[in-house]
Parts: structure tokens; C-alpha cells; sequence
């Protein structure tokens, strides 16, 4: 069961103000073909005055919580006079939850690509038929300032203080989200770069290590409460609760992805809130908490889905 303090509402009727020019994807506003993996030719438009109400329901990666409760759900209420209402989990996870009741959620955010695919054709009864990319975010490795083994993070290779007995490390369930398998990536290639085959096993532990396997939204709660020393993290994650971090040097990372299901109950609501992250303001709020945006990718048949979604390009 999802804490209350996940969901969030507000009440209905504020109007959508026109806030600047959009981007609108030729082949949304009319239903008409535009598909595949690249962008599609785009014209400026406006969007219409709009006071819809109702409540958009978006299951998000969990590495967004803070952004979405405190910062994009709030900001997003207050534009539209539509309700948010969000569940928080690990990528592959959502997944699982969507395919076992496709029509609890409206939207998807995902953290990766590929935790899409489970969604996508008629063999996933294309509970997905497009999804677009939204930003990235590097993986990072943070930790506690209060910890005893913070001053080492700064002047000592990330590794080299995460492999010392006692250091208390968090990451996520590689089952269940896709930033628990960029971790072990990322530790498996430092290894292979070392010549130090074990490095895995001192740093991660065995396979299941619930001592450091702890769900994604939870992670960085704990470490600010002490719970651990160190941890990985998405800039975004990082930058939001003021953790300070370091670079691991390799390129892996969130590439967060964003898709109206296609079970929607309220796909009015779903495309305003499409529409709004892609906004001038919805853009500039991930840029706040700490993603990069990303010019918008379409994986899949945009025109299977509902139409009126208007992208505005980073």
C-alpha cells in the first residue's frame, strides 16, 4: 500500500492558462498517421482555454517522488484546476502493477526505454501503443554528509570507499527498477576496468542483499535520516534533497519516458498533463529538479491514441 503522502489533489475549475507557444505534432491534433521512432515535422500553435476538472491518475518512477509531489503534481493542479493523483514505484515494477489492472493508472513514467516493451504490441494487449522521451539523468553515487565516511568520497575513487567494511550502502531491487541494473552495471564495468572481477561482490554483496536493497522511494528518505552512507541515485534525486554527490565516470543513467495508457478512464486529463510537462512551464520545472529534457521521441503509433497532445521541444 502506497502512503497517503504520495497522492495529492486539488480542487477543479481553475482555468488552463495559454501559457506560451507550443510545439504541436502534426499528427496529433487531428488523428492523422505519424509514427515510428523519430520526431515528426512540428508547427507553433497555442493551446485552447480549457477547465476540464476531473483527476489524472500517473504512475511515475520512483525516482521522481520529490519532483512530482513537491514541484510538477502542484504546479500542474494549479495551471489546470485538474486533480493529481500519483503512485511512486520502480520502473519494471509499475509495470507489473499496469499489466495487472491496466485501467488503475492514466499515465506512465517510466525510467527507461525498455521498461516499456512489456506494454508495447498486440502480444501486451498494447496497454501501450507510443510513448515519447522526456529527459535523462546520470546515475550518480550519493552520500550522507553526516556520514564518517564522507570527507573519503571527496578525495578517494567512489569504489574505493564503497568497498570498506562497515560502510552502509543503499540501491534498489534490480527485479523491480531499471536504476537497479544500471547499478550493478555500473559496478560490474568499474571491475572489468580494474581487473578486479570481485569488486561486484564487495561493494553489492550477494544477489539478494536485502541490507542494501531497499524500494526506490525510500532511498533517499533513508539516507537523509542516517539510515545509510551512501547510495545510488539519479542526479535529479540528488539535486532535489540536496545530497551531495559524485560522478562515477561512466555514462549510464534515467532516460525517462512519458505515454498515455491506452486503458485511460480520463484521457482528456492525461493529455493535459502530457501537454503540460512538455509546456514552456512543465520544461522548465524538470530542469528544477534536476532532469534534463530531451527532445521529444516517438516510439510507436502517436494517432493510436488520443489526440490533442501538443509537444514543446526543450
Amino acid at each position: 500500500m502506497i502512503s497517503s503522502k504520495y497522492f495529492t489533489r486539488a480542487r477543479a475549475g481553475v482555468f488552463l492558462t495559454a501559457a506560451a507557444a507550443t510545439v504541436v505534432l502534426s499528427a496529433c491534433g487531428n488523428g492523422s498517421a505519424a509514427s515510428g521512432s523519430n520526431a515528426t515535422t512540428a508547427t507553433t500553435s497555442s493551446p485552447p482555454l480549457t477547465s476540464i476538472g476531473g483527476t489524472v491518475r500517473v504512475a511515475y518512477a520512483g525516482s521522481l517522488v520529490g519532483a512530482m509531489v513537491n514541484d510538477i503534481g502542484p504546479a500542474f493542479e494549479k495551471a489546470t484546476g485538474i486533480s493529481f493523483s500519483g503512485v511512486p514505484g520502480g520502473s519494471t515494477g509499475l509495470v507489473n502493477q499496469i499489466k495487472t489492472a491496466p485501467s488503475q493508472f492514466d499515465v506512465f513514467i517510466s525510467a527507461s526505454k525498455k521498461a516499456n516493451d512489456p506494454l508495447m504490441g498486440a502480444a501486451n494487449g498494447n496497454l501501450e501503443n507510443w510513448y515519447i522521451t522526456l529527459g535523462s539523468s546520470p546515475l550518480v553515487v550519493g552520500y550522507s554528509p553526516s556520514s564518517p565516511f564522507a570527507s573519503q568520497f571527496k578525495s578517494s575513487k567512489w569504489y574505493q570507499v564503497m568497498e570498506q567494511p562497515g560502510i552502509k550502502i543503499g540501491r534498489t531491487d534490480p527485479a523491480t527498477d531499471p536504476k537497479g541494473i544500471l547499478t550493478e552495471t555500473l559496478v560490474t564495468k568499474e571491475g572489468q576496468a580494474l581487473s578486479q572481477p570481485n569488486l561486484v561482490s564487495k561493494i553489492l554483496g550477494p544477489v539478494e542483499n536485502p541490507a542494501q536493497v531497499f524500494p526506490e522511494q525510500t532511498l533517499v528518505a533513508r539516507l537523509q535520516a542516517g539510515q545509510l552512507d551512501a547510495g545510488f541515485f539519479y542526479t535529479n534525486e540528488a539535486v532535489l534533497a540536496h545530497i551531495p554527490y559524485v560522478s562515477t565516470g561512466l555514462n549510464l543513467g534515467a532516460s525517462f519516458t512519458i505515454s498515455i495508457l491506452s486503458s485511460a478512464a480520463d484521457k482528456a486529463q492525461a493529455v493535459a498533463f502530457v501537454n503540460f510537462i512538455y509546456s514552456s512551464a512543465g520544461q522548465a520545472l524538470l530542469k528544477k529538479v534536476g532532469v534534463s529534457p530531451a527532445p521529444a521521441v516517438v516510439t510507436g503509433n502517436l494517432a493510436a491514441g488520443p489526440s490533442g497532445i501538443q509537444i514543446a521541444q526543450p
